[in-house]
């Protein structure tokens, strides 16, 4: 858009320049062809005071140019949520730890975003078993997205103390 109005410009300024005639001493009245006709400027002032160049051009015709701009501004699907899951594991219990994914806005098409983790099968306490899987909806279509779980099996957690894991969370597209 931007680009088109300079080039507008610059073919106003050409125009303009072209077929304007010279101003000589103030006496040559030059015209400026328009399409609903031609404008005749008025002759340059010949005064020497500042009082008489002050007072030298009167407005014949005053124009007001409106611009409109439309844009068209498109913003991504994002997730605003960080996630903690912090979870205390005792023998051979089964959890099932419940979390939300916020995003900015609500999805424009249904079944056409998905969630993808960098690991959904996790092997928390590294001995070979995987013990933690985490759950999510196919589809994202809506802001908030409250299907999502994280299961912890402790039978497969063979290690004492304290585990962390980072996950990162992306959303891609239905191809």
């Amino acid at each position: 858009m931007l680009k088109k109005f300079v080039v507008l410009l610059c073919g106003i300024l050409c125009a303009t320049s072209i077929y304007s005639k010279p101003i000589i001493e103030g006496t040559i009245k030059p015209i400026v062809p328009t399409e609903s006709g031609d404008i005749e400027l008025p002759e340059l002032p010949n005064k020497t005071s500042d009082e008489e160049l002050a007072a030298g051009w009167k407005l014949e015709k005053n124009y007001t140019a409106l611009l409109e701009s439309k844009l068209n501004v498109f913003v991504p699907l994002e997730i605003l949520s960080d996630i903690d899951i912090n979870a205390i594991v005792i023998d051979n219990e089964e959890l099932n730890i419940p979390f939300e994914i916020e995003l900015n806005k609500e999805p424009e098409k249904k079944d056409y975003y998905r969630v993808k983790f960098s690991e959904t099968e996790i092997d928390i306490d590294n001995d070979g078993k995987i013990d933690t899987y985490i759950y999510s909806p196919k589809y994202i279509n809506q802001r908030i997205v409250k299907e999502n779980y994280v299961n912890i099996k402790g039978a497969n957690i063979t290690k004492d103390g304290d585990y962390y894991k980072k996950i990162y969370i992306t959303i891609e597209v239905e191809e």
